[in-house]
């Protein structure tokens, strides 16, 4: 995996989540293991966790490494710029804070994850204070945009986000233009928390296939 090659030898990075980053972590926890990288990483999420302490790689946290030097991570759509939607495992809050306290974002993705425009495909999920929950679908409503919250599986009711939160899933009624100003406008409304745009953001989009690997840049 060509993520691999960017893993300094020392220090912080951060770990995010999905199929592809799970491959990753593998790759890393054995490189730990061999001991050709001593390396602590900040999870952005459960999921993460669970495949640090899976694969013995070890932890840290923003309070001792408030500045990391990389992080991987995944997206659920990429565009031509290199903006994301992520938030299909519902950790995008946590993902971008880690992202931001990153000196590079790196993606990790197979080429179906690949768009000319966000939100052809894939929803874009926002967190919401659940006491806005009625108003936010309102105000975004009058925005043209259609909203439906995240239903959890394997219980009754919504998703509850790590934050104690809720998600709700967007659909625009075209492909978004400007992710940036989308975004910003979405975080304008009271109740919401945070958005699965990340705008501006990523350096290196690693892309995978069946044959070969190639990568992205800005």
């Amino acid at each position: 995996m060509s993520a691999l090659k960017l893993v300094p030898k020392k220090g912080a990075m951060g770990l995010g989540s999905g199929s592809t980053v799970a491959i990753f972590a593998k790759e890393l926890g054995r490189l730990e293991s061999e001991g050709k990288t001593d390396i602590a990483v900040v999870p952005s999420s459960y999921q993460a966790y669970q495949l640090a302490n899976e694969y013995k790689i070890p932890l840290t946290n923003l309070d001792l490494n408030p500045e990391l030097i990389l992080t991987v991570d995944g997206a659920d759509e990429v565009d031509r710029r290199l903006d994301l939607i992520k938030g299909g495992g519902g950790a995008f809050f946590q993902e971008k804070i880690v992202a931001a306290a990153s000196k590079k974002l790196i993606i990790v993705v197979d080429e179906s994850k690949l768009v000319e425009q966000l939100g052809a495909k894939f929803p874009t999920p926002v967190e919401v204070l659940p006491f806005s929950l009625g108003f936010v679908r309102r105000r975004v409503g009058a925005m043209g945009i259609d909203s439906s919250v995240r239903e959890a599986q394997g219980k009754l009711g919504p998703v509850v986000t790590d934050n104690g939160n809720f998600i709700l899933d967007l659909r625009f009624s075209k492909a978004i233009d400007d992710p940036g100003r989308t975004a910003a406008e979405l975080k304008m409304v009271p109740g919401v928390v945070e958005t699965g745009l990340f705008a501006g953001m990523t350096d290196e989009v690693h892309v995978g296939t069946d044959a070969k690997s190639y990568v992205l840049r800005k």
